[in-house]
């Protein structure tokens, strides 16, 4: 598979279903949302966003399956899998309030290869794939060169469904709002880590995130020089719903407030 060609339809594709989000962001009434659980909600134009990325990806490449935040199709890949957002921060979608984007990743096997990150309303289109470095609208990307906590800004996403580590949560925030030059929340995880390739942020943590959430930007942080773990410093950070991502240079430091306040 040349990688860099496949990179370039799914952007094609991102943009096209880009522009319908555009044209619906406004255009969202309370019978086209539905509840999925307390504070997470879904639009139809989630669900329709999502059949579309589906029905375009399955063209791009026939044999790959999908994990797919809204279950448009449950087909597994023997090889290759999609890993898709179909708008990531549907809340503030909902709200018409900017940032949202779509979320594409494609997984070889346990290796995620490719990503792409598009917000329809900036018209920034981030994407990478192994070896082939990080892009933003055709302009190469790389992480922050900033080296020391203190000289960083973080982001980060506010817990809205699971509250079990608010505690922790809220004493490691202490930590990064006193040590750092202040902290950031998008309400977008995707829009976050790609901020972070491209040195916007120079790191971002959250908890309870899923695949779908984070495969994309990893791939990006990764191509543009960061680096990417588990709140332990492991590689569960594709399935174990905690994750961080940095520059790489901070790594360390960060990473340091993570382990002292999430056991």
């Amino acid at each position: 598979m040349n990688l860099e060609q496949t990179c370039q339809k799914v952007i094609t594709l991102c943009k096209h279903v880009g522009s319908f989000l555009e044209n619906s962001v406004n255009h969202v009434s309370d019978d086209m949302i539905t509840v999925k659980a307390s504070m997470d909600f879904v639009t139809q134009i989630d669900k329709e966003s999502e059949q579309q990325l589906v029905e375009g990806l399955a063209i791009i490449l026939p044999e790959a399956g999908f994990i797919a935040e809204e279950g448009t199709s449950n087909k597994v890949g023997e090889r290759y899998d999609w890993i898709i957002d179909p708008i990531d921060g549907t809340t503030n979608f909902i709200h018409g309030v900017s940032p949202f984007c779509i979320s594409i990743a494609l997984r070889d096997n346990e290796e995620l290869i490719l990503g792409v990150i598009y917000d329809p309303i900036q018209k920034e289109c981030f994407y990478a794939w192994k070896e082939g470095g990080a892009w933003l609208n055709g302009k190469a990307i790389s992480v922050s060169d900033k080296k020391k906590l203190n000289e960083s800004l973080i982001a980060t996403g506010f817990p809205y469904t699971d509250f079990s580590l608010i505690d922790e949560y809220m004493a490691s925030l202490r930590v990064f709002m006193t040590k750092t030059h202040g902290i950031r929340r998008l309400g977008s995880a995707a829009m976050d880590l790609a901020y972070v390739a491209c040195g916007r942020y120079d790191a971002f943590y959250e908890y309870h995130l899923k695949p779908w959430d984070v495969a994309a930007g990893s791939v990006l942080i990764k191509e543009a020089g960061g680096k990417v773990c588990d709140f332990k410093g492991g590689n569960n950070y594709l399935f174990g719903e905690d994750y961080v991502g940095s520059n790489g240079e901070i790594h360390s430091e960060f990473m340091d407030v993570i382990h002292l306040h999430f056991k």
